[in-house]
C-alpha cells in the first residue's frame, strides 16, 4: 500500500510539473512597482498573446489577479516604455469596466486588454507599468505591476 501511495504522489507531482511548465511557457515574469507595498489586489500571472507581439496586428495581455474586497469601479493606467530609451513613457488610461466586468466581486478575476500594434513600431524590448486605481476622492492605488514584452522584428505585412 505504501508503494501505491508513493506512485500516486509521483504521478500527481509529474502532472503538476507539466501543467506548470505549459503555463509558464506563456506566462510573463512580472514584478510589483514597490516590492514593500501591501497592495490590495494581488497579481498571480501575466500572459501576452502572441509572444512576441507582431507589428501591424493586435495583441492581448491577460492579468490574473485576486481581490479580498469588491471593486466597484476604477481606472487602469498603462505606461509603455522602450527598454534603454530615456524619456516619458506612452500613457494610456482605460476604465476598469473596459477590461473586466464591474463591479469586480471579491475573489479571483482577470483583466483582459487588447491593443493594436502599429506597423511602424520599432522592434525590441518594452516594459508595461500597469496601475489599478480605485475611483474615489483619495485615488487609492490597488496594485501596480511591471512586466516586459517584446515586439518582433517582422510585421505581418513583411512576413507575407
Amino acid at each position: 500500500m505504501a508503494v501505491h501511495s508513493i506512485s500516486t504522489l509521483s504521478l500527481v507531482l509529474c502532472f503538476s510539473s507539466i501543467i506548470l511548465l505549459l503555463f509558464s511557457s506563456h506566462a510573463q515574469a512580472f514584478k510589483y512597482c514597490d516590492k514593500n507595498a501591501n497592495y490590495a489586489v494581488k497579481v498571480s500571472g501575466v500572459e501576452i498573446l502572441p509572444d512576441p507581439v507582431i507589428r501591424g496586428e493586435p495583441f492581448t495581455f491577460k492579468i490574473a489577479a485576486y481581490t479580498g474586497e469588491p471593486i466597484p469601479s476604477g481606472d487602469l493606467v498603462y505606461e509603455v516604455s522602450y527598454v534603454g530609451l530615456e524619456g516619458p513613457p506612452a500613457t494610456y488610461l482605460h476604465d476598469l469596466s473596459e477590461e473586466t466586468p464591474c463591479p469586480v466581486p471579491a475573489g479571483n478575476f482577470v483583466l483582459i486588454h487588447t491593443e493594436f500594434m502599429p506597423k511602424d513600431t520599432p522592434p525590441g524590448a518594452y516594459t508595461i507599468n500597469v496601475k489599478l486605481n480605485f475611483k474615489d476622492h483619495n485615488d487609492k492605488l490597488l496594485t501596480c505591476i511591471i512586466f516586459p514584452f517584446k515586439i518582433g522584428a517582422e510585421s505581418s505585412a513583411s512576413a507575407v
